[in-house]
Order: C-alpha cells, then structure tokens, then sequence
C-alpha cells in the first residue's frame, strides 16, 4: 500500500498569517516545525494502518519547507518546484493507493483563514465546471483520473467542509477553528499530532486502488482583482477573457486542466507590480 500526503502548509497547526507561512521570515521558521510535527503524524498513523511506503510531496509555495533531518526516516520526500503535477505530484506514476491533503484550506473567495486557490489574493474566484474550486477540488479531479482516492484531509474546520465537495468519504481533522482570515482558535501541536496520527490509521481503511475516472472535457474559469492580470493570463493559448477580470478555458481532461491552470497561474504573478497589483 502506497500513500502520497501532498503538503501543504496555509492549513498547518498555529498557522493563521501570511508571515507564518512566507518562506524567510522569523514566523515560517517556527512554524515550519510544526508543520513537519503534522506530516509525521500522518505518516506515523499511515504506517500504523497498513500503509508500506509513504512519499510526501512539498506542495506549499517554494516547496522547500518541511525540515527533512525531522522527517519520519520511513518516509521519502519530494523537494522543490516546477514539477510537471505541482501539488500531487507523484500520483502520475500510477502505483497510488490514497492520498492524504496535509494542511489544505478553502479556496479563493470563501471564508477560511488564509484561504486561496494558488495565489494569495490575485485569483479571486475559481469554478470547475461551473462548480466553485479549492486546491482540494482541483486536485481530487486530478487524482481521480489515476484512481487515487483522497483518504484524509487536515486543515481548519472550513477546509473540512470543503472537502465534503470533493472527498465526501475521507476522514478529517481540523487543526484550527476559523475565526477570521487571519485568526482561529488552535489546538497545540501535541494534541493535533496525536488527532492526525489515529486519523491516519483509520484513513488506510479508505486505501485501495479505484476504477480511474473517464476522462472528459473540464472547463475552467477564473477571476482575478484587476483586468491587466486577466489580460496577462488570456496569453496562454486557449485561454479567453469572458469579462474584464474573468478568463476562461476547457482541457481534454483533469491532467491538462492543472497543467494549463499552472501556466496561468505563472504569468498572472509575473504580471502583478507591488502595491499596484
């Protein structure tokens, strides 16, 4: 039994601003501990439930903070960025039994602390298939079409509910309780960690290769805060504005959706100029 934890850090234990989660600062640097305390728990109550091999992937901003020389010795970690599946990659190899979302939270426009989808605040919105979309969402699509099912998710409680849109049968654990966008009432790492660990265990009962999803057209929409960033994004090919901060484009599959959904993602903070946006 493979499992795959994609991790990220907005949803972490203590995590609640932006400067506990911006690599460099005195913040991440404390609270980079306690988000490798989350991804061992995980990986201890995996192991605990039956898992026999545990890869992690780096999933948050320059995916280079979980501190390895902490991690689980029973684990493997994939490190760094511009990988071709960004935050599931690993998946594509095909030999995934579950996949834990680590540290999730809710997507652009919704209440949750620190929530997003990819970008902080330039993306405002973002619907699959007319569907409003988390990271969570995008990346259940994308898994589903290598018939990995999604087997626990951790974050605050409204990343919790967001992933009864997408993996209604997954265990949960929240971590923190939403306040604001920069607040919630957290649990001490000792207490999460032992929340996640028997999670975890009882996830790999969820574990087990599933019929892949048919593949099939996915459209994808996306608002942003200023037109010159929907003007930036309509340059990738296939992309089309719809309004003066909306962008619009369909893929052949989940595989292409993410793929392009990255390229657009890339030129939109290319295109954002300080405190002008």
């Amino acid at each position: 039994m493979k499992i795959l934890i994609s991790a990220d850090m907005e949803g972490a234990t203590g995590v609640t601003w932006p400067a506990d989660c911006e690599p460099g600062t005195e913040q991440w640097q404390r609270c980079r501990g306690m988000f490798t305390s989350d991804v061992n728990a995980a990986i201890g109550g995996l192991f605990e439930g039956g898992a026999t091999e545990v890869l992690v992937n780096e999933a948050h901003s320059t995916m280079r903070n979980l501190l390895l020389e902490e991690l689980d010795e029973r684990a493997t970690m994939i490190t760094g960025r511009h990988k071709e599946l960004s935050m599931v990659e690993g998946v594509q190899a095909g030999d995934v039994d579950g996949i834990v979302f680590l540290g999730y939270h809710c997507g652009a426009g919704e209440d949750g602390v620190l929530a997003h989808t990819y970008l902080p605040n330039a993306i405002t919105g973002v619907w699959l298939d007319g569907q409003p979309a988390s990271e969570g969402y995008l990346n259940a699509a994308v898994v589903a079409e290598y018939g990995t099912p999604v087997i626990l998710v951790t974050g605050d409680d409204r990343a919790c509910e967001d992933a009864e849109s997408y993996a209604p049968f997954a265990r949960t654990v929240a971590v923190k309780d939403h306040v604001s966008r920069y607040a919630a009432r957290c649990r001490p790492p000792a207490r999460t960690a032992a929340d996640i660990r028997e999670a975890a265990e009882k996830a790999m009962l969820l574990a087990g290769r599933l019929e892949p999803a048919s593949t099939a057209e996915k459209a994808m929409e996306i608002e942003v805060d200023s037109a010159q960033l929907a003007q930036a994004a309509a340059m990738v090919p296939g992309v089309t504005r719809t309004g003066t901060r909306r962008v619009r484009y369909t893929s052949p599959d989940a595989y292409e959706m993410i793929r392009a959904f990255k390229a657009v993602c890339t030129l939109i903070s290319s295109s954002m100029e300080n405190n002008y946006g």
